[in-house]
């Protein structure tokens, strides 16, 4: 059988939001948090999460510009898709995330869950909005 799962990544200096879809490519679900370590050790520890759950896409937010161009952090995102492209070979696209923190952080609010825990659970729910919103707009 044939799967079509993604795997959403919240990209940041510090933290790695991580999500994943169903086999279908369908729902995002929010997975989980990675601290980094550095790029090369970040980019293993990835490459091995998406073949184990068998992952045929990557999708990585692409923080852009209000207006939406591309931000410094951006070029970076880009070199480091590349590199986790280079390492693992699984296809990589980009979605753009503006206002995906800000959209994590309101649902966080309104499931009334309290400061402290939502600070823990933003980047991956900001991965799974990416994910998300991935899915939605190839259909």
């Amino acid at each position: 059988m044939q799967y079509d799962r993604y795997m959403g990544l919240d990209y940041g200096n510090s933290r790695i939001g991580i999500a994943f879809s169903d086999l279908s490519g369908t729902i995002a679900t929010a997975d989980s948090i990675y601290k980094c370590r550095g790029e090369e050790e970040d980019i293993a520890f990835l490459t091995g999460l998406a073949k184990s759950k068998e992952v045929r896409h990557i999708v990585i937010g692409l923080p852009l510009n209000a207006d939406g161009t591309e931000s410094e952090m951006s070029k970076r995102v880009r070199d480091f898709g590349q590199k986790l492209f280079d390492k693992s070979q699984i296809e990589i696209f980009y979605q753009d995330e503006r206002y995906t923190s800000f959209e994590a952080e309101e649902y966080l609010k309104e499931a009334r869950i309290a400061w402290e825990k939502r600070k823990a659970l933003l980047d991956k729910v900001a991965a799974q909005i990416i994910l998300q919103n991935y899915l939605d707009e190839r259909k």
